[in-house]
């Protein structure tokens, strides 16, 4: 389990390096944010002061000194600090991700209960081509059409944001926000933002959370088959125990083991489809924020974001394999 955690740091490693260079393959930073809109003179009067007319080599390892000292820079776009931005926008895209989560949990674990249960009859392949839907389907395609139903159609849900414009001034008011919008709602002691940040937060969770929906639910479908054919499972067949009660009580748990075992790359794919999801949704989030300095160019924020959310995968998958050890000891690192 140590080299397990070891490794961890090569990962984010190789990762940043590759992010490093593949930005530098299109020239400074400057240039490529600023280029078109100062003269000559005064670009490179501002690629000196930033030091991006340095061999790369050198700029390679001063970078990597800075994010060993906690220092991403400051953003070229708006000339923010990197961090600032980091924990402005990143609780709103874990946020999301949280409540993702809970649609994938709800929806994919009991459909591929009933899945198994029915097996090879109508409820299954219905259930089945339905797991491949949530998918295959593209998180922005299924975010608009969540919206043309239940926010224009039928007016039922918020179209876009996180809160309404009265809840986040009254959370804004708060003396200690934390930035999780729930939080900061129960905090202000009105039942009335919370249902309104809940209300916000509906649609981009179910659209987010089908992705991962269809996978666990085929997971558990397969895994709940897998165990039922087992010997211990037709002991108790033959005992009289209902299907129903063998896949309630006898399958039910075996088959969280592999969902366990790939959430960590589930998480990755959460955070990859919450740049979709937040730009559709204009959800205020890491994702969002991402979408927009890359259409300024802004490298140095862009690198930055790419950083953090490489840790939290690194770090989500460790904690993921560590808690799967636990469940099945058979699970060794």
């Amino acid at each position: 389990m140590l080299i397990r955690a070891l490794l961890i740091i090569p990962t984010v490693f190789i990762l940043v390096t590759l992010v490093f260079v593949l930005m530098r393959t299109t020239g400074d930073p400057i240039t490529a944010a600023l280029g078109g809109r100062l003269s000559a003179d005064q670009l490179q009067e501002r690629i000196q002061e930033a030091g991006f007319d340095r061999p790369v080599i050198v700029q390679y390892f001063e970078y990597i000194g800075q994010i060993f000292t906690g220092n991403f820079g400051t953003t070229l776009s708006d000339n923010r600090p990197v961090i600032e931005v980091l924990l402005t926008y990143g609780t709103a895209t874990f946020e999301l991700a949280f409540y993702a989560l809970i649609v994938a949990f709800a929806i994919g674990i009991p459909f591929g209960l009933l899945a198994a249960y029915h097996r090879d009859k109508g409820q299954d392949a219905s259930l089945r081509v339905f797991a491949i839907l949530c998918y295959a389907t593209p998180v922005f395609f299924s975010g608009l059409l969540l919206k043309l139903i239940f926010s224009v159609w039928l007016g039922w849900l918020p179209v876009a944001g996180r809160a309404s414009t009265g809840a986040t001034i009254e959370m804004e008011t708060l003396p200690n926000k934390t930035g999780f919008y729930t939080i900061d709602a129960i905090m202000t002691g009105n039942p009335a933002v919370l249902g309104d940040v809940l209300a916000h937060a509906v649609l981009p969770a179910i659209a987010l959370g089908l992705l991962t929906a269809g996978v666990f639910l085929r997971l558990v479908r397969t895994n709940v088959i897998g165990t039922l054919s087992t010997d211990y499972v037709d002991a108790a067949r033959s005992r009289g125990v209902s299907e129903y009660r063998l896949v309630r009580k006898h399958a039910y748990r075996p088959a969280l083991i592999p969902i366990i075992t790939v959430m960590g790359l589930q998480i990755a794919l959460l955070l990859g489809g919450a740049v979709l999801t937040e730009t559709t949704f204009e959800w205020k989030g890491l994702g969002f924020q991402l979408t927009e300095y890359l259409q300024a160019r802004d490298f140095v924020a862009v690198q930055g974001i790419v950083v953090l959310l490489a840790v939290l995968v690194a770090i989500t998958n460790f904690i993921v394999d560590i808690i799967a050890a636990l469940i099945d000891p058979r699970v060794r690192y």
